[in-house]
This record gives structure tokens, C-alpha cells and sequence, in this order.
């Protein structure tokens, strides 16, 4: 039986593919991507250095792809990936990365470090090294089709109270429906307020739209731990909803990696088109505004923020979109320092939320977000991203801040015109 070590040497054999050979061989180990993670800036520990966290990937690929690296190891040379350093690197590939993508967008020759780290997880995964909470929630995605567990009787209770507090239909499992709408657990039963605003908005403007009963959870723990096997599941379950209802178009929720897994890895995970499109919740609201299908009446005059979240935002393309939704209600909204596609990360993405382990190093990291609105003086500060919302609120009441953290389709929701 081969040892976890072995595992993960042939799993990171497998990843090694022409980008990650590139990337390896052309970095110039110039540290600047130290100084794009919030985890290395936050603490100035040299181990959070990016580039640093894809060590194991970059020992194999040196030791079996390079010249002198091959050579080296015929003499016994060569570090190889053991249970220790899985081990120990395990730390910095699951707790201290969100796969926020910032260092790849300073990396001077290109490299995309994010994609890289991504790889380093499949090889930890297969080896059995993942920290247990992000384990057990892509256990139960797969199992219950939920991280959270969040079953279908669950999903109808909340339907059940937004149907009463609008007195609009939630339409389940309605075939022919121009949209298929996608919900994360966290928005169940966190955010319910978010069915409510979508409701709403979808009556107002005509649209034509469901949720399914067979898929209607976004959230992608197969991508967050590094299973591309799993991610693919997850992936086909909602195409399979989609087909089934026959629907031209399927709404990624406010959901960062629900987004980028969906999207923009989905089709080439499965290994097929999809036969919808896909369009995130922003996109599409965008969309009604510049129809003239979004009206909405009164601005906010309090001074308010929007923080990016990086899936959406800095790696999906959506840097417009929530701009000028936000300007539609707000007369006072005012942009972060280093807002947009170089926004920081909330810090719990990229499973980091799921993993309980990793809490004080969160919200040590925190200070970042911390520093951006205290700069800004804002009390309100608005999000698309149900997990970025959640982290962003624990951080907040740790350290005593008095900041609001609301979503921005219920935002839009509150100002319909009548």
C-alpha cells in the first residue's frame, strides 16, 4: 500500500501540466507576491509568502521534469515530498490561502501563483492532508448536497416565510423558465433576506425564473478543497437541474467560488458545454437596469462602501456591475483604497470559513479590511458574497467595530419603486 507520501507525488505528477512547468521555471523569486497576501502583510511571517506555499508541487516538478533536478536525484540529492512536509504544509496551503488570486496580479513574469496553489491542493487532498471542518462540509456536499447540510424540507420552511412576508410565489421546480436561480447555504439560513429581495426584484421586473428542488445549492466545496473530482460532481448536478427544467440561463447567487467553479472551471472540469448560460446574480440585475426593467426610488445618504469579493470581482470580471447598481441608491458611495480587481480578501475564502482550525490566524488578518474602513470612515458596507458577508461581520465584532454589512440585491430590494 503506498504511503500518503506516495500519493500526493503522483497527484502532483498529474497537476504538472505546461502552465504550472512555466511558472516554476520562469519565477525570478523577487518576493513581491509576499506583499499582495494579506497573510504575510498581516503577520510579516516570511512562510506566507505565495510562493512559498506551492513547495511541495515545485519538489516534484524539479525532481522529475528538470534536467539537473533528475540528475540530482539519481545521487540522492533532490528533497523529496514526504508525510512531514505534507504535513507542515498543510498549515499554509488550507489556513493561510484564500485563493484570492492578488499575488498572481503582481507577479512581475506572469506566473498565476493562485492557479498553482490551487494544484498544490489536489495533491494534498489526495494524500488525506485537509484540515477536518473543510473535510467533513465537501463530505456532506457530496453526501446531503450541501457543506452545511442543508436539505430540501429546510429550503421550502424559508420559501414558506418569504411567500407569507411578500405575498409572491416562489417558484419551485417551474419547467420552461428562462432562469434557474442557484442559493449557497449560507443564504438559507443566514441570509434568507436574500430569496425575499430576488423574489422581489424578479416580480418587479417580469422575469421569468425558479429554483429547483433537485439543485439548488451554488456552493462548490470540491474547488475550496482541491478535488476536481468532486468539484466536477457538483458541477453536473446542477446541469443536470438545469436540463431537466430546460432552462436558458442559471444565476449564480452572491457566492464567490460558486461563481468561479461554476462559470468559469465548470465546463472544462465536466468535459462538455453547458447547454445554458451562466450569469451572476449582479450581471443580470445590471442587465434589468440598463432595460429600464429595475426601477427603484430614494438614495442612502449615509456614507457607504462596497467590498469586492475576489471571486467575483478580481477573478469573475464583475468590477462595473455592482458599481453601478450601488450609484443607482446610494448618494454617498465611496470606494476603498485599492478597490476594485486589487481589492484585499475578506479572508475566509478559498475554505478557509469551513476550517475551524484556522480562526485566530482569520481574524488576525482581519486588520487589513479593518485598516481600508476605518480610512473611509463608513458605518454601512456592502458585499455580493455571502461567505465574504459572514466573515466580514466576525471580524467586525472582534474588534468592536460599528459597521453593518448588507447584501446588495436586499439593498436594491429595499428601494423598488412601487
Amino acid at each position: 500500500m503506498s504511503t500518503p507520501a506516495e500519493r500526493a507525488t503522483n497527484a502532483f505528477k498529474e497537476q504538472i501540466d505546461g502552465p504550472i512547468a512555466s511558472y516554476l521555471s520562469s519565477c525570478v523569486h523577487c518576493g513581491m507576491c509576499a506583499h499582495a497576501c494579506l497573510f504575510y502583510t498581516e503577520t510579516e511571517d516570511p512562510r506566507y509568502t505565495p510562493i512559498n506555499k506551492v513547495e511541495p508541487l515545485r519538489r516534484v516538478w524539479k525532481s522529475e521534469y528538470t534536467f539537473f533536478g533528475k540528475l540530482a536525484s539519481k545521487f540522492g540529492l533532490t528533497k523529496s515530498v514526504t508525510d512531514e512536509l505534507l504535513k507542515e504544509w498543510e498549515l499554509l496551503i488550507y489556513d493561510a490561502c484564500t485563493l484570492c488570486g492578488r499575488c498572481s496580479m503582481v507577479c512581475p513574469v506572469g506566473n498565476d501563483i493562485a492557479y498553482m496553489i490551487r494544484k498544490t491542493r489536489e495533491g494534498m487532498i489526495a494524500a488525506g492532508y485537509a484540515p477536518r471542518g473543510l473535510k467533513d462540509a465537501t463530505y456532506r456536499a457530496v453526501t446531503v448536497g450541501s457543506p452545511m447540510g442543508v436539505k430540501l424540507p429546510a429550503l421550502k420552511a424559508q420559501i414558506k416565510h418569504v411567500e407569507k412576508d411578500t405575498g409572491l410565489k416562489v417558484p419551485l421546480d417551474v419547467e420552461g423558465a428562462d432562469y434557474m436561480a442557484l442559493l449557497s447555504s449560507m443564504e438559507i439560513m443566514n441570509f434568507p433576506e436574500y430569496i425575499e429581495a430576488l423574489t422581489r426584484l424578479f416580480d418587479k421586473a417580469g422575469v421569468s425564473w425558479t429554483l429547483c428542488s433537485e439543485a439548488f445549492e451554488a456552493t462548490n466545496s470540491g474547488m475550496q478543497i482541491g478535488s476536481s473530482d468532486i468539484e466536477g460532481e457538483l458541477i453536473q448536478r446542477i446541469v443536470d437541474g438545469a436540463e431537466k427544467l430546460k432552462v436558458k440561463y442559471v444565476i449564480s447567487p452572491e457566492c464567490g467560488h460558486a461563481y468561479y467553479a461554476l462559470r468559469w472551471e465548470g465546463p472544462n472540469v465536466i468535459g462538455k458545454k453547458y447547454p445554458f448560460e451562466v450569469v451572476h446574480i449582479l450581471e443580470l440585475l445590471d442587465q434589468l437596469r440598463a432595460q429600464g426593467k429595475l426601477k427603484v426610488e430614494g438614495k442612502l445618504d449615509q456614507k457607504l462602501t462596497f467590498h469586492d469579493p475576489c471571486q467575483i470581482v478580481r477573478k469573475g470580471g464583475v468590477v462595473d456591475e455592482p458599481r453601478r447598481l450601488l450609484n443607482m441608491v446610494s448618494s454617498n458611495f465611496v470606494e476603498m483604497e485599492d478597490a476594485g480587481v486589487m481589492n484585499w480578501c475578506c479572508g475566509g475564502g478559498g475554505g478557509v470559513s469551513a476550517n475551524e482550525r484556522a480562526e485566530p490566524l482569520k481574524l488576525t488578518v482581519f486588520n487589513r479590511k479593518k485598516s481600508q474602513l476605518e480610512k473611509l470612515g463608513v458605518n454601512t458596507m456592502v458585499t455580493a458574497c455571502a461567505n465574504c458577508r459572514i466573515n466580514l461581520e466576525e471580524g467586525i465584532e472582534h474588534t468592536n467595530m460599528d459597521v453593518e454589512v448588507v447584501g446588495l440585491a436586499e439593498t436594491l430590494a429595499e428601494h423598488l419603486a412601487d
